[in-house]
């Protein structure tokens, strides 16, 4: 007897706000929705690291054209650091390289976060997915190759303490993109003079998408309308402003051409927008160019 065949993939346009759980890739957080929702294309913004949990959005079908517009982006999180210990990876599924004793007080504590604010150099760590030579940082570290990283500029908008229960810190951080959360911990670990490392992290904010719509595999899994969950394509590019085009340049933008647009003296060019059909359906991003014309950048197929 056969095996009963499994229904086709659906075309399925969206954006799901999930909620990753601890413990998995972002990878697999994605091919378990797109088996739930049984998706045709799928792909995620940006990687979580297994350690960590909290907002991961997931685009699907036409959605996928905007996933990397939060690459770029802000971000915020939740992290706790372990202090006395620093390990292998600078997180807790590294082995331990030193344990020293915490003598922290509150005042050197919110001394050390506040020397972390603003804009500061990072060294990337060797436990990353940083390429050399086409192979990931992470590939030389497992072989015991400690490789020369030069030091990059991130920002740090704002840090604040959450909680401090004896060597246990949690913290609120806004950060730039390219900030790695586990360096911070270890570099605020040595500023204390106690060495630290990062024992969890939850992204609670990308842009100015949080986790409130979010939803985690579990309810995602029971849930009786999937596809309620599911916000539309534009949820990606909220910070940008709207251009509603009236009819003929609504079919102009359809068709791959350019559309004049009577702000543009009042707008700076290269200034990107959110594009609508008259009738306010969702077109894709555009881009005001030199001569004052709303250039189509990247459309969906309505």
């Amino acid at each position: 007897m056969s095996a009963p065949r499994r229904a086709p993939r659906r075309k399925l346009d969206g954006v799901l706000l999930l909620d990753k759980p601890l413990g998995i890739t972002s990878n697999t957080a994605l091919q378990i929705a797109r088996r739930l929702l049984n998706a045709e294309k799928a792909g995620h913004t940006g990687t979580l690291d297994p350690l960590a949990t909290g907002l991961l959005p997931l685009c699907f079908g036409e959605a996928t054209k905007f996933a990397g517009e939060l690459l770029d982006a802000d971000k915020a999180y939740e992290a706790t650091l372990k202090l006395g210990q620093t390990t292998t990876t600078a997180d807790a599924e590294g082995e331990v390289l030193q344990t020293r004793p915490v003598e922290v007080t509150r005042a050197t504590l919110d001394a050390a976060l506040q020397a972390h604010l603003g804009v500061i150099q990072q060294v990337p760590p060797m436990y990353s997915a940083l390429k050399r030579d086409g192979k990931p940082l992470y590939e030389y570290a497992r072989a015991g190759v400690e490789l020369e990283r030069e030091a990059r500029t991130v920002t740090i908008h704002g840090i604040k303490l959450i909680e401090w229960n004896g060597d246990s810190v949690r913290i609120a951080v806004d950060c730039s993109k390219g900030t790695y959360i586990r360096t911070l911990a270890e570099d605020i670990g040595e500023t204390l003079g106690c060495g630290a490392h990062l024992s969890a992290l939850r992204r609670t904010r990308i842009a100015d998408i949080t986790l409130e719509n979010s939803i985690t595999l579990a309810d995602l899994e029971v849930a009786v309308d999937r596809d309620a969950a599911l916000l539309p394509a534009e949820a990606l590019l909220k910070e940008l402003p709207a251009a509603q085009l009236d009819s003929q340049g609504s079919q102009r933008m359809l068709h791959g051409q350019s559309v004049q647009w009577p702000a543009a003296a009042e707008t700076a060019v290269g200034q990107r927008f959110r594009a609508y059909t008259d009738d306010g359906r969702f077109i894709g991003l555009c881009q005001l160019d030199t001569e004052g014309y709303l250039a189509p950048k990247r459309l969906v197929a309505l």
